[in-house]
């Protein structure tokens, strides 16, 4: 398991206590990935994930969102029922708050290359924070993530073809049983879906395409399970031909995990997702003597 400093927070412009999380690199430090979680859920969930980054070399920083996890239980006084509603500013300054993390990290470690990584929800809060502050990053991943746009992003049932008697309802998440259940059993998650918890106004704020003509060349990583039903590879393939079309980034990576569904980290091909990952990260940020 990862190396845990004590638990530190700093305040949001609206007085919204951000919890975060710094994980140390082993040996000398490389870079630094900021790892931003999906809707519904928390950065502990990335427990194993953040242990292989920390073991070859990058510290990694991760939040509980606004309105999520720890963030929200103090922001919501204990009421878990209010999870993953983001309380005032909404979606803006949910994303006001990431970006906000961004700069700490960037003044605690101005040396370092930083590497944002979002999954689902936090890969949409990341392409907007990558179309705004292009300049702060020097790779980005996305995981399950979806080009931001009618037609390619669902807006339906995610879970509509594991429909069955004795359904749990989280099926669509992983084909490990075991990954849905603990998602029903945490007390820091909330399976309402995301229209419900942002609202429409919000909902609608979400969509959007990569920026044209960015202004930095950054490597982007885009990981999907083929049967992700958020997006899904065709959609992610879309979003990569936007980055390449309209940002103009020439080193765009695309893997589809066969069998795999929308939490690729947590899938039966989980090894497989983080050697992935890891080799990607290697052959462009070298390890530090």
């Amino acid at each position: 398991m990862p190396r845990l400093e004590a638990m530190p927070e700093f305040i949001d412009a609206h007085g919204v206590a951000i919890v975060y999380d710094v994980h140390p690199a082993q040996g000398t430090p490389r870079a630094v990935v900021q790892l931003l979680h999906g809707v519904g859920e928390h950065a502990a969930r990335y427990a194993v994930t953040i242990a292989a980054l920390t073991a070859e070399g990058y510290t990694v920083y991760a939040d509980d969102h606004r309105g999520h996890g720890r963030t929200g239980m103090k922001q919501h006084d204990g009421d878990a029922s209010k999870l993953g509603r983001l309380g005032p500013g909404g979606l803006r300054a949910a994303v006001a708050a990431v970006w906000q993390l961004t700069q700490l990290i960037r003044a605690e470690n101005p040396d370092l290359p930083l590497i944002i990584l979002g999954h689902s929800w936090g890969s949409f809060l990341t392409q907007m924070l990558v179309d705004d502050h292009a300049e702060a990053y020097d790779a980005v991943v996305l995981s399950g993530s979806s080009l931001r746009w009618p037609g390619s992003l669902n807006a339906g049932d995610l879970n509509k073809p594991w429909k069955r008697d004795g359904a749990m309802g989280t099926e669509w998440l992983s084909s490990d049983h075991a990954v849905g259940q603990a998602f029903l059993d945490d007390p820091l998650t909330t399976t309402e879906p995301l229209p419900k918890l942002f609202g429409p106004l919000d909902t609608l704020r979400l969509m959007g395409k990569p920026k044209k003509n960015l202004g930095r060349d950054l490597p982007l990583l885009l990981m999907v399970g083929r049967e992700d039903t958020v997006g899904g590879p065709r959609s992610v393939h879309r979003l990569a031909a936007a980055y390449r079309d309209r940002s103009k980034l020439t080193d765009v990576t695309t893997l589809v995990y066969p069998g795999a569904r929308h939490e690729i980290f947590n899938e039966a091909v989980q090894n497989d997702v983080r050697a992935d990952l890891l080799a990607w990260l290697d052959a462009r940020f070298p390890a530090r003597d």
